[in-house]
């Protein structure tokens, strides 16, 4: 079976100021993709490299890892740089059609930065923290994802 993951980075959520929206919509849609996909991790900003440390030192990685927040420019935005020296190959062309995508729905699109890539059979994608932004993820990895797996996986075809 293959798996998926969701890792939030949020502060406030992580203390419960408020209920993060965001890591639900990718969970739901690795779900929806036939990945067994466990609810959101919620972690704080702080918390982010010790858990993404963790999650790349487990023996089994999961198929998919998706994070959400922290790819803006405040201070606090770090995943990006947490997430980047764990990667082997990027995937660039992903990334450029996720800000195309988010462009349709606000110039500010381009102003979050995003990493896509891969780490053995593992894809990786960095998401902002807004439900907008997740769907726009989303839009553009639904018609990809399942051949990026199978690639990583050593299935060719489509």
């Amino acid at each position: 079976m293959r798996t998926g993951l969701v890792v939030v980075s949020s502060t406030r959520a992580s203390q419960g100021v408020y209920e993060d929206t965001s890591g639900p919509v990718a969970v739901d849609f690795l779900r929806a993709q036939g990945f067994d996909t466990p609810e959101a991790l919620v972690v704080s900003d702080h918390d982010l490299p010790a858990t993404i440390d963790e999650i790349f030192t487990r023996a089994e990685l999961p198929s998919v890892l998706l994070t959400s927040g922290g790819t803006g420019l405040s201070p606090d935005d770090r995943t990006v740089e947490i997430v980047s020296p764990y990667i082997e190959r990027e995937i660039p062309g992903l990334v450029h059609a996720f800000w195309q995508e988010g462009l349709k729905n606000t110039p500010m699109a381009v102003v979050s930065r995003a990493l896509a890539g891969t780490r053995g059979r593992t894809f990786v994608m960095t998401l902002p923290g807004s439900r907008g932004g997740v769907k726009d993820g989303c839009a553009v990895l639904a018609p990809v994802l399942n051949h990026i797996i199978d690639s990583l996986e050593g299935h060719h075809g489509h």
